[in-house]
């Protein structure tokens, strides 16, 4: 059985880092809200437990706190900022408001030497990490001792040997802290005696076990949008159970340009997989008629799916399950673990269950797995890396990069916009440094000159981001000739655009779409 360990969330914008850089060592992991502690024990066994940051005060009254469960369960426990905050407190130390705030990078010195920091951080050693707390412990409960300090933490890392409990103030989850993974990788494998033996080989295997034992019999439907996670999980299912699948690809008009043909080429020629190819561009842009919320698209495009799914699944004759590419982002980014700051951020179709109406069960069998492994899973499962390393594409496709009204001239046009972004990007050969790339046909017309004559054309913005598991995000800095010449190909060979502008935003935690 592999070596678990669990993570409780207290609404820390980057608790999915910590999970990050658990499984780079090799460890598998969960994230829990805080208060189903209890339950994660008991199911996951794990054999230890991290506890995350958040925006609160352990001094105020309702504010977050660990289940007892997790101090009498005998397990080695890291607290990290208001994990470390809540484990003194909660154990005897004092916790006060902030006067010595520190926000960003400090110096911290070790002043004694801990198993967590072996090999990392000797005593004597001053190093570079990430703060982020208003709050500061003033007094360690009974058993600890002090670790490293900082100018404005006297507590900057504290350690109770006996019971194997560890807290720091500082955040190693975080790149901005240059030695945290390592500081991660003692506290799983040193101390908490994780084998590391976590790997795509053996997630497949187990996986293929889940998918024969829930399924059994019956025949299953997956629901194909174009993307990766999608072409993944079926290709993951007809390993499991052959022919008992059916794929059912809905073309709904908002693909990217050539999608729809590689997608049936890939699966009827190249994996043989059962496929149905839905034809519903009309069908989609009609209910999409008039609607220009972000959300309200969504939701709109959902419900077709679940339609078309619905319906095809009777024409089958009788499936019994649904699969899907849900991922580990998405079920984080649609629960709301604390009410605070990691909220939810965006709805994705389906997390939490199917409508009533059917009499479908989800097969999901990408849900522990940030977008980076099922990458790594494509390629065990020997999917063509063009397809394997392609960028993301959201559900809802081109209807999100489309702001304000869907019309199918607005999406001709951002249809051949993208590709010769796409296609410049290629030739670059920049392609895979680039985490996803896109086009936007933004919600404004602009006057412009072109030859002798005046135009009242739309507005092309370009997207691309730079990420490892797409719950962060920052800007690609393309050189200025490159932008020059990517602007002047949109606008010499896309009629309907007059004017090119490059989004330089960066993302924290949360969807790196436009919307």
């Amino acid at each position: 059985m592999t070596d678990t360990v669990l993570i409780l969330d207290f609404g820390s914008q980057v608790t999915q880092l910590i999970a990050r850089r658990v499984r780079e060592a090799g460890v598998y992991c969960e994230i829990v809200p805080f208060d189903k502690a209890e339950e994660a024990i008991e199911r996951l066994r794990p054999k230890a437990i991290i506890l995350s940051g958040g925006p609160s005060s352990v001094y105020e009254s309702g504010t977050p706190a660990a289940p007892e469960a997790v101090f009498r369960s005998q397990l080695p426990v890291l607290g990290i900022c208001y994990g470390e905050q809540t484990m003194a407190a909660q154990l005897g130390g004092e916790v006060t408001a902030g006067t010595h705030r520190e926000f960003g990078r400090a110096e911290i010195e070790v002043v004694a030497d801990c198993p967590l920091f072996e090999g990392v951080w000797p005593k004597g050693t001053r190093d570079t990490v990430w703060m982020s707390h208003g709050d500061r412990i003033d007094r360690i409960p009974p058993g600890f001792e002090v670790v490293a300090v900082s100018a404005n933490a006297p507590f900057a890392a504290i350690a109770d040997e006996k019971r194997r409990l560890y807290g720091v103030q500082f955040h190693p989850e975080v790149a901005h802290t240059p030695r945290g993974a390592e500081l991660l990788r003692n506290f799983v494998g040193r101390i908490a005696g994780c084998r590391g033996d976590w790997t795509m080989h053996a997630f497949r295997e187990a996986a293929v076990e889940r998918i024969r034992a829930q399924v059994g019999k019956g025949r299953v439907i997956c629901g194909l949008s174009g993307g990766v996670d999608s072409a993944v999980a079926a290709v993951l299912i007809h390993e499991a159970v052959g022919d008992q699948l059916t794929c059912i690809f809905v073309d709904h008009g908002l693909l990217r340009q050539g999608e729809a043909d590689e997608v049936v080429s890939l699966f009827r020629g190249h994996y043989n997989i059962p496929l149905v190819h839905f034809d519903g561009e009309a069908t989609f842009l009609a209910a999409l008629q008039g609607v220009s919320d972000p959300e309200d698209k969504r939701k709109t495009i959902g419900r077709l799916f679940i339609d078309v799914f619905d319906a095809e699944a009777g024409r089958l004759g009788g499936a019994e399950f649904l699969a899907q590419g849900t991922l580990y982002p998405d079920v984080i980014e649609s629960v709301s673990f604390t009410g605070g700051p990691s909220v939810t951020i965006k709805s994705h179709h389906n997390v939490g269950g199917l409508p009533e109406r059917m009499h479908l069960k989800l097969v999901e069998p990408l849900r522990e797995l940030f977008k980076d492994e099922v990458r790594a899973l494509g390629r065990e499962l020997g999917l063509p890396e063009r397809f394997v390393g392609r960028h993301p594409f959201p559900g809802p496709g081109l209807a999100i990069r489309v702001p304000g009204e869907v019309t199918r001239e607005k999406l001709d046009i951002l249809r051949r916009a993208d590709a010769v972004f796409l296609d410049e990007i290629r030739k670059g050969g920049l392609y895979d440094a680039i985490w996803q790339a896109f086009a936007v046909l933004l919600p404004v017309r602009t006057v412009g000159v072109m030859g002798d004559a005046r135009t009242y054309d739309h507005v092309c913005a370009l997207r691309a981001v730079t990420s490892t598991d797409g719950m962060t995000a920052d800007y690609y800095p393309f050189p200025h000739d490159f932008l020059g010449r990517t602007a002047t190909r949109i606008i010499n060979e896309v009629k309907g655009i007059n004017r090119v502008v490059y989004d330089i935003t960066s993302k924290p935690p949360g969807t790196i779409e436009w919307e």
